[in-house]
């Protein structure tokens, strides 16, 4: 009888330990549970993982634009290459213009058609393949942003786009510094390959403070800049500026009449013969002012040229003196000399060797 009254309590002091047992992540810290440790990566998926492979057949299929066409032909094969490692096949067809990823038998990453599928969407957003195959990694990740539907209006669209890519580039190569991403825009897309962190990066200040052990558990409110925030609606001012006059309790003069514009010149009292002789003489004087002009315009092409002035040519120094002796002698040699002929002392030496040439054969 005692060992069945014993058991009931037993079971009521367990279950109220339990009660009062409190879950071991709540007494710790949030930001270590947060925070990576350093040096810590984590561990490929291999083929032991997972050595039955895949059950079922995946594929994605992609378009791609027609400029795109030739850059893809060119690069189709290492993409095929890079994408066999991990046994997946790629299908290129220009017909329809699209790319086709698919899994095998021998696939054994369940999440590398994934992975596939961003490979040839970045492909197709005007993205090298140098940087795209990177997307192949586990660390690295991607992010296709639409920016086309931000903006209604197309010329302010333009306009924001060029300033996130900056002069010259400028703003873009910040970016990629800062966020460790490669960053690419092209239409209404801007594509971001890097690693997690690096996409949801955007100051330095953040980098240099996650490098301190202390400070990376800690509020960065205080290192960060804070701004206030305006919003103040900028009216817009017309290019033409009206200027208001003075006000004035008076009406404005009354403008004149044909009749008092006649008065004033004379001319209400001419009869009607002078009259017209007036408007006969007026437009005679302007049509010989208009002659006048038409004959200047056609005189204009006879109109010689200006000649520019003749430059004198410069008279021989006379100051360097002239040896009329030495002149002299050289026109008596000249004259003495035929032209080939040989000196009287190359004579004397020809005829002293012909003499002797005739004494050895005797």
């Amino acid at each position: 009888m005692a060992a069945p009254s014993l058991k009931p309590p037993e079971r009521a002091a367990g279950r109220s330990e339990f009660r009062n047992q409190k879950p071991k992540s709540e007494n710790q810290d949030e930001s270590e549970l947060l925070t990576v440790p350093d040096g810590w990566k984590e561990p490929t998926f291999s083929k032991e993982d997972n050595p039955r492979g895949l059950l079922e057949e995946s594929s994605f299929a992609t378009l791609f634009p027609k400029y795109r066409e030739a850059y893809l032909k060119e690069c189709w094969p290492l993409v095929q290459k890079a994408l066999n490692e991990h046994h997946v096949n790629a299908t290129l067809d220009l017909i329809e213009g699209s790319m086709t990823v698919c899994t095998t038998k021998k696939t054994f990453d369940p999440y590398i058609i994934i992975r596939a599928r961003d490979l040839i969407k970045l492909l197709a957003r005007s993205v090298s393949f140098e940087q795209a195959v990177r997307i192949l990694q586990d660390d690295i990740a991607c992010d296709i942003i639409k920016i086309g539907s931000l903006v209604r209006n197309k010329e302010r669209f333009v306009k924001r786009r060029q300033r996130l890519i900056g002069p010259k580039g400028s703003t873009l190569k910040a970016l990629e510094l800062l966020t460790n991403c490669y960053i690419m825009v092209q239409g209404n897309t801007v594509s971001a390959i890097g690693p997690f962190s690096g996409l949801k990066e955007t100051l330095m200040i953040k980098r240099e403070l996650a490098k301190d052990s202390e400070l990376r558990s800690q509020s960065w409110e205080r290192f960060l800049p804070q701004f206030k925030h305006k919003n103040v609606n900028k009216r817009k001012e017309p290019k033409k500026k009206s200027v208001k006059k003075e006000y004035t309790p008076f009406p404005p003069p009354q403008p004149e009449s044909q009749i008092d514009k006649e008065l004033a010149s004379g001319a209400y009292f001419l009869k009607a013969n002078q009259k017209k002789r007036q408007k006969m003489e007026a437009i005679k004087a302007k049509q010989a002012e208009a002659l006048s002009k038409r004959q200047e315009e056609r005189n204009k092409a006879f109109i010689p040229p200006k000649e520019k002035p003749v430059v004198k040519p410069k008279e021989a120094s006379t100051e360097t003196k002239i040896d009329v002796a030495t002149i002299k002698e050289k026109i008596k040699k000249s004259k003495n000399k035929k032209l080939g002929a040989l000196t009287a002392e190359e004579v004397k030496l020809k005829m002293e060797a012909d003499e002797k040439k005739k004494k050895k054969k005797k």
